[in-house]
Formats: C-alpha cells, sequence, structure tokens
C-alpha cells in the first residue's frame, strides 16, 4: 500500500497520542492511511468511511476511546455492543 503514497504524511500528536495521516491511491481510488506510531496499528479509509466520522455524535468517540482495540458492534450478530461493556 505504500507503494502508491501522494504527497507527504501527516503526523498530529497530542499528550495522549500520536497518528501519521497518509493518502494512498488504489486500484478502488484514494484511501485515507491512518497508523499509530504508538501501537503499530493501522486502518485505511475510504472517502465514504471518513464522511462517517462527521456524522458520528461525541459519545460514539468516547465509546471508542474508553475501549480501545474493541468493537462498537458485536461481530455475531451485527447488533450494537452492550452499553454494559
Amino acid at each position: 500500500m505504500l507503494k502508491h503514497v501522494v504527497g507527504e504524511p501527516i503526523t498530529i500528536g497530542n499528550e495522549f497520542s500520536e497518528v501519521r495521516l497518509t493518502r494512498v491511491d488504489t486500484r478502488n481510488g484514494s484511501r485515507l492511511l491512518i497508523e499509530s506510531q504508538k501501537s503499530g496499528q493501522w486502518v485505511a479509509l475510504c472517502p465514504l468511511e471518513v464522511e462517517a466520522l462527521t456524522w458520528q455524535s461525541t459519545a460514539t468517540f468516547s465509546a471508542m476511546i474508553g475501549h480501545p482495540f474493541g468493537s462498537l458492534v458485536d461481530e455475531r450478530s451485527g447488533q450494537s455492543a452492550p452499553e454494559s461493556w
């Protein structure tokens, strides 16, 4: 994937985290590659997935931060994970 980088990566961080953002062109269009410098985790999001972030409430982001590396969706049923995590 890194063979198809467009432009220079951008690194942003604060006292809690640091991530590198890179535009990558694939045969299915551009993706935003987000890499965690600390954990080594990464995700490549299409424009629709990036836009979907703008639809979320602060509660969604709080749930994601409160349960790192976990899913907000029960993978078996496709339903939202229980509020009681």
